[in-house]
Parts: structure tokens; sequence; C-alpha cells
């Protein structure tokens, strides 16, 4: 469509190499996303100040900036915290705010209904399916998910159980960046889940500032890193919106300038990932070569990821899984093969590979938020993908030799517990 070609080059900002090669962390003693809450929980409702207001917001201001500098010491390098100091100058600049005053935080009055709607007089351009089908046929829609231990599905509908230890990009094009941090589930362990996510929004045209999101275990915010939920003080704000499902379990991100939307979900400790997205937005880069890490397009590499295949030529699967090693804790619950199958079929009565993952998962973890977090990922994609003939996903067996044939009749799920128990023994 008219306009998605430029723009871009020239505002691709400097702060994304920032976000990609930052370390990881275990768990962040940075509490910047609590202050971010409280300042939100504040001024909830107040996008459009009246002059009346403007004390009260000014207050919440400070005492948002009170808040950053109690965390500062252990924030150093969070993008998050960063970009929350430099929207608090910015926007005590805009409403003439003192530095110096009371640091209460009263609640400002909400605004109606319909004040939070998308705006009719909204530029065209900031809704991407009305934009698209005025210029061409309707758009092709793709789908990604990061659950689990991590299991990647890819726009292409490949599906892969990785390593992926620390910060990794799941996307990257020209106008949103998306990064997971995965940690050990337990100290020690090879087993890995998604403790941190981090979505940086490009500012577009008349539609959008820009924008970060950044959830991790246990703080799973309803706004942007700035406190806002949309877009910014743009004519197309409304076409970013931040929705809460389920509190500090489930929120939703609508991005229609860009046809986009993301759902990230927190089960147990851990973080899931689901996008829908058009392929042309999928697809816009700048530098095509840049895209190698780039996960939900191209996958894990393939030092990362686990080879369902290689593990088949495992010949028994016997007894209880269990982890090794004197330095790994207690699993929380212990799972059989038996048992295992039998808890995820409460929730995935079809043997397809998120059933597979779930299995996996609880032979590896010992967690039963595992089971959920394959759960809620099948939901998402049942929600979010565009081929309902392709939702679910199963592993093709490859064509075998005489002499690497597996046994007759095997059943598809046992080779889930092969896989668990090869794994494991690596430990």
């Amino acid at each position: 469509p008219s306009g998605w070609g430029s723009g871009w080059g020239s505002s691709k900002p400097a702060l994304t190499p920032f976000v990609f090669s930052s370390p990881p962390a275990v768990t962040s003693p940075c509490k910047i996303l609590k202050c971010n809450s409280e300042f939100w929980a504040a001024t909830s409702g107040s996008h459009h100040l009246g002059a009346e207001e403007a004390p009260e917001f000014c207050t919440a201001l400070r005492a948002y900036a009170h808040c950053t500098r109690r965390t500062a010491r252990t924030c150093r390098g969070d993008l998050a915290y960063h970009s929350a100091v430099h929207g608090i100058d910015d926007l005590m600049v805009q409403h003439n705010c003192s530095k110096d005053g009371p640091t209460s935080q009263p609640r400002l009055r909400t605004l109606p209904p319909g004040d939070s709607q998308e705006r009719s007089d909204s530029p065209e351009i900031c809704h991407y399916e009305k934009s698209f089908h005025k210029h061409s046929a309707a758009p092709n829609y793709t789908h990604c998910g990061l659950f689990g231990d991590p299991h990647l599905r890819t726009f292409t509908d490949t599906f892969q159980t990785c390593k992926v230890q620390g910060a990794w990009p799941l996307i990257d094009n020209n106008y949103l960046n998306v990064q997971v941090t995965n940690t050990p589930v337990l100290p020690g362990s090879s087993a890995t889940a998604t403790s941190k996510l981090t979505i940086i929004f490009k500012s577009f045209q008349e539609c959008v500032d820009q924008k970060v999101y950044q959830a991790e275990m246990d703080e799973l915010p309803a706004a942007f890193v700035d406190g806002s939920k949309n877009g910014g003080d743009k004519h197309g704000a409304n076409s970013l919106k931040i929705t809460e499902k389920v509190s500090g379990q489930h929120i939703e991100i609508q991005a229609k300038y860009i046809g986009t939307t993301i759902v990230v979900r927190q089960v147990g400790r851990y973080l899931t990932f689901a996008v829908r997205m058009p392929e042309e937005v999928v697809n816009a880069v700048e530098d095509r070569d840049s895209q190698g890490l780039y996960l939900c397009l191209r996958g894990c590499p393939v030092n990362q990821q686990i080879d369902f295949q290689t593990i088949r030529s495992a010949q028994a699967a016997e007894g209880r899984a269990r982890r090794k090693g004197p330095s790994l804790q207690a699993l929380p619950e212990a799972f059989t093969y038996e048992t295992a199958t039998a808890k995820c079929r409460e929730k995935l009565p079809v043997e397809d590979l998120y059933f597979q993952s779930c299995v996996f998962d609880l032979l590896t973890t010992g967690d039963v938020n595992f089971m959920l977090a394959a759960y809620y990922a099948f939901e998402d994609v049942k929600m979010l993908h565009s081929n309902k003939d392709k939702l679910h996903l199963y592993e093709r067996t490859r064509v075998l030799t005489p002499g690497n044939a597996a046994p007759t009749g095997a059943h598809p799920t046992l080779w889930v517990a092969l896989l668990c128990l090869c794994w494991l023994c690596l430990l």
C-alpha cells in the first residue's frame, strides 16, 4: 500500500543494536516495571489532561521519577529503565512540571468509554487492512509462537525445540523488534524457558511514536514502559493498543497500523509469546542478510536445535525420567512417561507436536505449568493462525534405510520419552 515503503531508513533507532547485545540476567533485581505499573495506576485514563488536572499529573510524574531513582543502581543497562527515565524528562517538559513538589499519587479521573476508542478520523495509513484492501487483494497472515522449554513455531510452520539460552531476537524488521531471554529452569539445568521479553514498536508516520513493552518473570504489565497504553500523541495513536485480558497473566497488543496482533502470557513463572503478522510486514527488512538470527523467520541455529530424528535412535525408555547432578534442585513433581502423557491428554487430546512438547516438558522439568504453557500456545494458534487446516502440526517421519529402521508399530508418542531420556542422560 501507498506510504509503506518510506520513512524507515532514516528513523531506525540507534538503540536497537544495544537491545540485542545486552547480556541476559536470570532474575533482574531492577524494579522498573513496578515503577511503571504504579505510574500507570496513578494516571490511568488521563491521556487528555484538563488544566485542572495538570498539577496532579505532575505529582504522579515526580513520584515516578523518585521510584526510578530508588532502583537506579540495580537497573544499569536495562532498556526499560533508561526508556522510562528519558520518558519522564520529556513528559516533565511537555506538561511544564517542576522537579520539586509533592510526590503522592492521587488517582486521576477515568475517561468516558468513547474516548478510548479508535478515532474515526485516524489516517488511513494507520489501519493496515483498510489501506491494503484499497490497493490489492487481502493480505496473507502468518503466525509465530514460542513457549515451554522452549518450543518454536516459525512463520513457515516449522516446529523446533531449541536450547537458545540467553538473549535472542525473535523478530527484527522495519516496524518492530522482539527479543526474548531464556534462562535455566533450575540452577545447572540445560532446560530453559523464557524469563524476559522486550518488544520495540518503531515510530511510524502519523500513527505511533516509538513504544517499548517489557515483561519478565512475575511482571506482566498492561502498559508500555512509559506508562502509556497506546501509541502516543500522534493522530493515529490508537492504532497501537495494549489490552489486559487477565491481570498479571495475559495481555494482548493490537498494532492495527501493521495488521499485527501479539499475545503475551505468564504461565507459572515463565512467559509465552504468539504473534499474527502479515507476510508483507514479516519480510519488510532493509538488509535480508541481517535476518540470520531472526528466529521466527529462520528458526533456531542448527547447533541450538534438539534433533528429534537423531534422538530416535535410543533403544528404550526405562522407568522414571530423572535429572542427574548434585547441583540440581529437586523437581517440583516427578513424572513417569505414563503419568506425563495422561496429564497432557487432559488439555491436549490430539497427539500432535504440542502434545509431544507437553510430555517432553513434564519429563524434563517436572513442572505442571509447562502443560498449561503448551495448552495456551495451541489456544493462541487457534486464534491467530489464518489457515485452520494447519493448526495441528505432526512430526514428519524421514525415509529410513534398512540399517536404521524403527520398530514396526511403535506408538508415535513413545519417541517423546526416548527423546527426554537421551536429553536427560546428557546432563
